[in-house]
């Protein structure tokens, strides 16, 4: 599963890059909130993720990684989208940015629970 999260991450990554970019061309920075949450959450967090699961293949290939995996890669998205239209003015979505901010939440939950119950403790432990 490491490679899967740093093959998404990299997506986040060119996201990410590219909304700065675009932010600064067009002088318009509404959607910082989406520029952050899209580089720490999507590229570094996920990075980070699929490096520790592929330094540490017990806890990057069971149930709570696919989990983990499938939950954030769904509610990101939702959370980050939602994010730009309420920054745009749009409030009939914030029930729905609540919805993908706690399914966040919960793969960021998901994934400390498996690195305490799958990571081994001794150094250079696997």
């Amino acid at each position: 599963m490491g490679i899967a999260y740093i093959k998404v991450a990299l997506v986040y990554f060119v996201i990410g890059v590219g909304l700065g970019i675009y932010m600064s061309m067009v002088h318009d920075y509404t959607l910082t909130g989406v520029h952050v949450h899209i580089n720490l959450l999507g590229w570094a967090s996920f990075a980070l993720a699929g490096v520790i699961y592929w330094l540490f293949p017990k806890a990057g290939n069971n149930l709570l990684s696919k989990i983990q995996f499938w939950v954030h890669t769904i509610s990101l998205p939702v959370m980050m989208i939602c994010l730009a239209l309420i920054l745009k003015g749009n409030d009939q979505v914030e029930v729905l940015m609540g919805v993908g901010s706690t399914l966040v939440v919960v793969s960021v939950i998901i994934f400390a629970v498996n690195v305490f119950l799958n990571v081994g403790t001794k150094a250079g432990s696997r």
